[in-house]
């Protein structure tokens, strides 16, 4: 049975996802939820580069599940997120990879974190393992409902608006409340479940690390709207690479205790988020996702432009020089990421922080930016568009021909491309992509100043005084 088959079957699992009003019944057919690249990892060219083979179960897991121990091993994996993002353009944020390598992560890392609970490296290895040998794909749900911001979460009224435990069993945790955004759940096999941000003292009861099975009793998954669509000829991406968003309530659900990693514990979460092991093998595949997607849109732009002969004038050319920087500048900073990587005291080898840091970063501004170039470049080109190809080929097929071609393309291409672009920038799939590259990372202020706040800035600004003593010296003398 193939990987993608063996997912497939997982899939009917009586899970609790809810579209639209409605259960859905099979997941695995539902025309909003289509989606896989598994087959890659078996296909001969590609198997490879995907997967490496375990040195205990002797399983083709996925290189997201591999902890490196070289520099050789990081550009492998690099080489698996860049084959997955490439597939899709950048256009599928959530692949697995990147809740994958948190777990990879907790896993090299599983004997200095966990706090005081003196279980969680068992734990976490065991879960691992399963995970890595079972294929499992997993998503995060990290962050509180909006209702009230200015409240912590032991300020409500109701204690269980946030996530915290009712009680604990013989079995495990029973837990209520709910979590957002949960990209991809609906069809993923997990969800890793821990607070974003760092919880005060008065909020322990809120400050719980565990992973939970998408189809657990309890577990409902509320999806917002599909921006699926089924014409790939008008909507090429959004009819193959929409990933759904969900909202997770947990209606006293049970987490078992071999799934219960940190227990009411806000600085052993806070530990587990800052520790530079797991945030460093987790920023790399978001790194290279970014980068598909900025090549994809710079290609794009280049066609607009070339496709009216809007390529020739220097204001666009200065434009399309902007895409082009934004791709230099992510892949220099991936380039140099991997260049600077370094062993911990475990052997484990990591990228650089600081430039994925950076990159990530600067992906906040830099997506909006690049899709208000290809707006600007487009122009009312993007009204010009028929509703369908369709028009090709009917009655008024020869209007379509020679009103909408291009400077040296036909109608039919410079349509198609323009309705690519458009589903990049104007659909309803368009505008949450803009929405997920501003945020999916958290609030880019808070994310800019925290890189600040971390940054070592001795280095920077010891010259500065060695140059002012240096002229204090001289005036006295």
């Amino acid at each position: 049975m193939s990987a993608s088959q063996r997912y497939r079957s997982r899939l009917q699992d009586n899970r609790n996802v809810w579209l639209n009003g409605k259960r859905v019944q099979d997941i695995a057919r539902h025309p909003a939820f289509q989606a896989s690249l598994l087959d890659l990892q078996d296909h001969p060219d590609t198997k490879d580069e995907l997967t490496f083979l375990t040195p205990d179960s002797g399983v083709a897991a996925h290189l997201a599940f591999l902890v490196p121990y070289s520099k050789e091993d990081l550009k492998r994996k690099e080489r698996a997120y860049q084959i997955w993002s490439d597939a899709t353009f950048g256009m599928m944020s959530r692949l697995s990879d990147y809740s994958r390598s948190l777990l990879t992560g907790w896993y090299a890392r599983r004997h200095r974190l966990g706090g005081k609970d003196d279980q969680f490296a068992q734990k976490i290895e065991r879960y691992y393992e399963i995970s890595r040998d079972q294929d499992w794909l997993s998503t995060t749900a990290l962050h509180d409902p909006q209702i009230d911001r200015t409240k912590l979460s032991s300020e409500f009224d109701d204690p269980y608006t946030h996530l915290r435990i009712v009680r604990e069993t013989e079995d495990g945790i029973i837990v209520r409340g709910a979590k957002m955004i949960a990209t991809g759940a609906p069809y993923f096999d997990e969800i890793f479940v821990y607070p974003f941000h760092r919880r005060s003292q008065g909020d322990e009861r809120y400050a719980s690390m565990f992973a939970v099975s998408v189809s657990t009793p309890g577990v409902h998954l509320v999806c917002r709207e599909s921006f699926a669509s089924d014409q790939e000829q008008d909507h090429p991406l959004s009819s193959q690479f929409e990933e759904m968003d969900a909202v997770v309530i947990f209606d006293d659900a049970l987490i078992p205790w071999e799934r219960v990693f940190i227990k009411e514990d806000p600085e052993a979460v806070w530990t587990m988020r800052q520790d530079p092991v797991v945030t460093a093998l987790s920023q790399q595949p978001t790194v290279v996702r970014l980068l598909s997607k900025l090549e994809f849109i710079a290609a794009i732009g280049h066609e607009l432009a070339k496709t009216i002969g809007a390529d020739r004038f220097l204001h666009v050319q200065e434009k399309l020089g902007e895409l082009i920087i934004q791709v230099e500048t992510i892949k220099s900073l991936l380039l140099y990421a991997h260049d600077q990587a370094q062993p911990t005291v475990d052997g484990v080898w990591i990228p650089a922080v600081e430039p994925l840091t950076t990159a990530r970063n600067l992906g906040s501004r830099y997506y909006p930016r690049a899709i208000e170039i290809l707006q600007q470049i487009g122009a009312g080109g993007f009204i010009q568009v028929p509703s369908s190809l369709s028009e090709l080929s009917g009655p008024i097929g020869t209007f379509v021909e020679r009103y909408y071609r291009g400077t040296e393309t036909s109608a039919e291409q410079r349509i198609k491309l323009f309705k690519l672009a458009w589903d990049l920038i104007g659909s309803s799939f368009a505008s949450r992509h803009e929405l997920y590259e501003r945020f999916y990372s958290g609030d880019p202020v808070r994310s800019y100043a925290i890189q600040y706040a971390n940054y070592d800035k001795d280095p920077l600004v010891e010259q500065v005084w060695q140059l002012a003593k240096s002229n204090t010296r001289r005036e006295s003398s």
